[in-house]
């Protein structure tokens, strides 16, 4: 178990919740759960830790969501984030992770700007394949560094306009998919052992209850209502990735 005041434990649940959270539908969550760590420990251990709570909730996810998807984002999205992963893990010691932080904080700002200023985002379209395996495999990437696929991700899939739930579906699926891929290099590279997996175990309750209260909260919240409050949270998590790329 690893040594946490009780502020690191305040902190670490906060974490684990956003992680529910995310696993619940509303995937713009998960970006805040290392930069959340990272205030009470290393972020690369942060990462490591959270892994089997990101794990562990998206059986959850899985099963809250398991009719709400759309297929052909998943067939793209597959190998294009194990691409992304493989990349992750050949570059882990020569990739600094406030560069990788910057990347991801400059993609979503540009992205989520854009979309605000221009809110029309037109009628549902088809996903394609070009656009899809650029966008999955930074997804994947930058969730193997940190977590951080959020922003690409939802880069690539708002202007898609599925339904709310499908787009929620399709989210907890998909990193469910990069979560479990990431397993056996995190183990490697010594980012996950017993002391932290056993944090871990304690912080995946609150995480399992939160998705739940995700699950709510897609439900409930109007879709145009649900898209804007995506794109915000898109903006602000940017805003925060950059600001901690230069200034640490």
């Amino acid at each position: 178990m690893l040594e946490l005041d009780f502020w690191g434990w305040v902190i670490a649940v906060l974490a684990a919740i956003s992680v529910g959270l995310a696993k619940g539908g509303l995937p713009m969550a998960s970006s805040l759960s290392v930069p959340l760590l990272a205030v009470v420990m290393n972020p690369v251990a942060g990462a490591g830790l959270l892994l089997p709570v990101y794990i562990v909730s998206d059986l959850f996810g899985l099963y809250a969501y398991r009719r709400h998807f759309d297929a052909r984002v998943l067939k793209i999205m597959f190998p294009a984030t194990a691409i992304g992963v493989g990349i992750g893990w050949a570059t882990a010691s020569i990739v600094p992770e406030q560069a990788v932080m910057g990347l991801v904080g400059v993609i979503g700002f540009v992205f989520a700007l854009n979309a605000l200023l221009r809110p029309s985002l037109g009628e549902a379209r088809r996903a394609k394949l070009g656009p899809g395996l650029f966008w999955g495999t930074i997804t994947g990437f930058t969730s193997f560094v940190s977590h951080s696929g959020g922003p690409p991700f939802q880069a690539y899939t708002i202007p898609l306009r599925m339904e709310k739930s499908v787009f929620a579906g399709t989210a907890t699926i998909a990193f469910a998919w990069v979560n479990a891929i990431k397993l056996i290099p995190y183990i490697a590279l010594g980012q996950i052992n017993l002391s932290s997996l056993e944090t871990a175990l304690v912080l995946a309750i609150p995480a399992s209850i939160s998705v739940f209260a995700g699950v709510k909260l897609v439900k409930i919240l109007p879709q145009d209502l649900f898209y804007k409050i995506v794109t915000w949270a898109l903006l602000l998590i940017s805003i925060q990735l950059i600001w901690k790329s230069v200034f640490g």
